[in-house]
């Protein structure tokens, strides 16, 4: 089946990969259904607005519903290719959970017709694009899918993952270059006939199971190479050292390029998918999975410095700045920085104060607590004590002499003019 513009898409869950897929794929002139099981997030699409904070995403998705391209539902329905974009999430024992994704699968099985293409594009496990076609052949004998015993398929199934940064979501979906694996190389075909109708960026073709290990191996890089700086940041602390100047001295080598070091590491992919990696060889992914723990212990250190600095202003408000897991998104999955809050919360209660611009009210995590959201300019006036957990633009405004009377434990560097010794990623204090 050739990919024409009149082709039917449905899109899968309609979260932050799903809901920007399925709109650029709705501005090409494609017909695009969405699908979600949040009846919230369906009637909020199909009103031309958007439930998540994502550059130009508002913008995008009111001129395609407005165009009749783009539709949201809470049921799928016939199309001729299924772009799968939901969760898989890791178990309390870090084991990958791809029952969302087999949950879509025996979605779209009833509707599922010969000829059609089923992508899945959710970071998954090797092998999880082959679960995912034995479900369907389990679901539906009558079609023939691809890579099993017997000649010819009348399905085609691929994985595509994204590789986009929040806040340029948009941009990336349409330039970056994309790793297409199909079950087998017709699979691959059809799947890059499909992204070739809205992709700019390279479209390279390869196995499902490379593609999937593609996704993972990106992910824990970043991952390993971030656990190199968490982990630095906490010896140079201990010997009195600047991280900060060791790193942006140390770069300055050709061929040396350490990246910065935080609270820990948060996102729905390089806190999760390294774990992918770990739980299909658990007995060779060392490096992979020390920097795990290297990154989930920063964050703990964190917290023990935190307190530190804490215990030294006996009654004084806290200001714990930032929630999200990076600077400039509403996007708080997996966010060392809410988990060091919302620690910190439980600890000492009201005298926490959130300081999120990108939060709507309290998290959830915090009720019960007494903890309670401010902005930064209530916080430059009633607070002592400053904990920084994410470099938002609106903190890095704030001039030294706002804050020079502040005790200020920095875990991003983001005040690099405030008076020594305040601004280390350990326990510096000033006032």
């Amino acid at each position: 089946m050739p990919i024409e513009h009149d082709t039917k898409v449905a899109v899968i869950g309609l979260g932050y990969i799903g809901l920007p897929t399925a709109a650029l794929i709705a501005r090409s002139g494609m017909s695009v259904l969405g699908v979600d099981v949040t009846p919230h997030v369906v009637d909020t699409v199909n009103s031309g607005k958007v439930h998540i904070e994502e550059v130009d995403l508002d913008g995008l998705v009111q001129g395609v519903v407005a165009r009749g391209t783009l539709r949201a539902s809470l049921s799928v329905e016939p199309a001729d290719v299924f772009v799968i974009a939901v969760p898989t999430p890791v178990s309390e024992d870090n084991a990958p959970d791809i029952s969302y994704v087999l949950a879509a699968a025996r979605t779209i099985a009833p509707v599922l017709a010969a000829g059609n293409v089923v992508i899945l594009e959710s970071t998954s496990p090797v092998g999880t694009t082959e679960a995912m076609r034995d479900e369907l052949q389990k679901l539906r004998p009558d079609l023939k899918m691809p890579g099993l015993p017997g000649n010819g398929a009348d399905v085609s199934i691929a994985y595509c993952p994204e590789r986009v940064l929040p806040g340029r979501i948009l941009i990336e979906l349409v330039n970056n270059d994309r790793c297409i694996g199909g079950i087998t190389p017709r699979c691959a075909r059809k799947a890059l006939s499909f992204y070739r109708k809205f992709v700019r960026g390279e479209c390279i073709t390869t196995t499902a199971r490379a593609a999937e290990m593609v996704k993972l191996v990106e992910n824990s890089y970043r991952d390993v190479n971030i656990a190199f700086a968490n982990e630095l940041s906490v010896i140079a602390d201990g010997m009195g050292i600047d991280v900060w100047e060791v790193i942006r001295l140390a770069n300055r080598h050709p061929r040396v390029n350490i990246l910065q070091p935080g609270p820990g590491v948060g996102g729905h992919c390089i806190a999760v998918d390294p774990w992918f990696i770990v739980h299909g060889d658990p007995k060779n992914a060392r490096i992979i999975r020390t920097a795990r723990e290297v990154n989930l212990a920063k964050t703990d250190y964190v917290v023990e410095q935190a307190s530190k600095l804490i215990d030294e202003h006996p009654g004084a408000r806290i200001a714990c700045l930032g929630l999200a897991f990076k600077p400039n998104i509403d996007d708080f999955r997996e966010s060392p920085a809410l988990e060091v809050a919302h620690r910190l919360a439980k600890r000492y209660g009201p005298r926490i104060k959130l300081v999120e611009p990108y939060a709507q009210g309290v998290p959830a995590e915090f009720v019960g607590t007494g903890a309670s959201l401010i902005d930064i300019d209530d916080a430059i006036e009633d607070c002592a004590v400053f904990i920084v957990l994410v470099d938002h633009d609106v903190f890095k405004s704030v001039p030294v002499d706002e804050r020079v009377d502040k005790a200020v434990y920095d875990t991003r560097g983001m005040w690099p003019d405030q008076p020594a010794p305040a601004r280390e990623p350990g326990l510096r204090k000033v006032g």
